[in-house]
């Protein structure tokens, strides 16, 4: 899938969001490295710690699954006017950073600007156990 393509997947995710505190639904989907593609929407929680963004829901449904290496994560916030609204929380980053994703696209709503990045870009110097981190 072009960047597009996965933007679009993104938005249609963020669709069946669970926001009733924030009302602002997030999307996220991830390709494997073995092409199998696996989406998310954030999950809100009354205990706001509870709470999921939709990047890990994506990557934790990809790693249940028995992903280990992510390839490109798309993110697309469809209650944000503008791409700044839409970028992972330092959270989601280290998430992705465990499945050694390679890199990022980030949308907001409809028509806004669509901005690509490496996890280098978002996330250097990562925490990390393995040694075939960057």
């Amino acid at each position: 899938m072009n960047r597009e393509e996965l933007v679009a997947v993104a938005r249609d995710a963020a669709k069946n969001a669970y926001s009733p505190y924030s009302r602002f639904r997030v999307g996220a989907v991830v390709v494997a490295e073995d092409g199998r593609v696996y989406t998310g929407a954030n999950i809100e929680n009354a205990a706001f710690p509870s709470s999921n963004c939709g990047e890990a829901t994506a990557i934790h449904t990809a790693a249940a699954d028995g992903v280990r290496k992510i390839d490109t994560l798309a993110v697309a916030c469809i209650d944000a006017t503008d791409v700044r609204g839409a970028y992972p929380c330092g959270r989601c980053r280290q998430i992705m950073a465990e499945f050694r994703v390679d890199d990022v696209i980030v949308a907001g709503g409809e028509g806004s600007e669509i901005r690509e990045h490496t996890l280098d870009e978002l996330l250097p110097h990562r925490f990390t156990f393995r040694s075939d981190a960057h």
